[in-house]
């Protein structure tokens, strides 16, 4: 191990700094999830699969794992629940027997199309306590730091998936009277994006 660049209370007061606070956070954000799940019937290892199966287009259980931060078992009992609800569907490349992959079906496209049109129908604590910030600097929190210690700990690839993912829903989606629609298939596909 290096030469320590930092004293022993001080690396255990950030960790612990960080803990207390990753776990508040948490809490905040997993009771917003839930809430807006809830109509649906889905708990949030089944939507995180939905919503990295859907933007890989082609993941296997262990992306899915990796990406989702969930164990491998993790991954495959969900996928496989969700599989049975009609909204992923497993299958085995040519090039490629050893691995699983899933896909999300038109059923589970539809269902993530008809949650984020429907998203802000339930509470978000975690946009509420953000608007102060929101309303004083004119963006939302953009957590640098953390996302360079998150880098550090899964690595280049996970982040390269982290922002794929949002940029995908960014372009997925547009805002229309108040509302969230997705964007014209006709549209996506003139610009190559299901390519």
């Amino acid at each position: 191990m290096s030469e320590q660049e930092y004293s022993l209370k001080e690396a255990m007061i950030y960790s612990q700094r960080l803990a207390q606070m990753s776990k508040a956070l948490w809490k905040a954000v997993e009771k917003d999830w839930q809430q807006w799940l809830k109509p649906y019937d889905l708990n949030i290892n089944e939507h995180h699969i939905l919503w990295i199966a859907y933007h890989l287009q082609g993941a296997t259980i262990s992306d899915i794992a990796k990406f989702g931060v969930m164990h491998v078992s993790t991954a495959f009992n969900f996928s496989k629940k969700l599989e049975q609800r009609s909204y992923l569907e497993f299958f085995k490349r040519e090039e490629d027997r050893r691995n699983t992959y899933v896909l999300v079906t038109e059923d589970g496209k539809q269902l993530l199309d008809e949650m984020t049109k429907n998203y802000f129908d339930s509470s978000h604590s975690i946009l509420e306590g953000s608007q102060p910030i929101k309303n004083l600097y004119g963006k939302f929190p953009e957590f640098l730091e953390v996302m360079s210690v998150i880098r550090n700990i899964y690595g280049e690839d996970f982040m390269e998936i982290f922002e794929k993912g949002f940029d995908s829903l960014g372009q997925s989606f547009n805002e229309q009277d108040g509302r969230l629609t997705p964007t014209s298939p006709e549209l996506k596909l003139a610009s190559g994006e299901n390519n």
